[in-house]
């Protein structure tokens, strides 16, 4: 299966809510959390996506939907 590097960027207001849990119960992605950093004003975390393409672009679109900031990594989809 497919498999992508993303970053995912959280405002303040967003660091309570479990996004990427809900990612991999919503849509068919496994994620593997690879790097991280939270505090109280905000938080990154860089993912490991895998998962069909098309699931993956829709649990994408839907944590944008959410308010995340969404950046791929160069790189960022690897033969499965």
């Amino acid at each position: 299966m497919p498999l992508r590097r993303v970053t995912f960027n959280f405002k303040k207001e967003m660091i309570q809510r479990p996004f990427i849990y809900e990612l991999g119960k919503m849509f068919e992605i496994v994620t593997n959390i690879r790097r991280a950093e939270v505090d109280h004003d905000d938080g990154w975390v860089v993912l490991e996506l895998e998962g069909s393409i098309n699931e993956i672009e829709r649990g994408l679109a839907w944590v944008t939907k959410q308010g995340v900031e969404v950046s791929s990594l160069e790189g960022d989809i690897l033969a499965g």
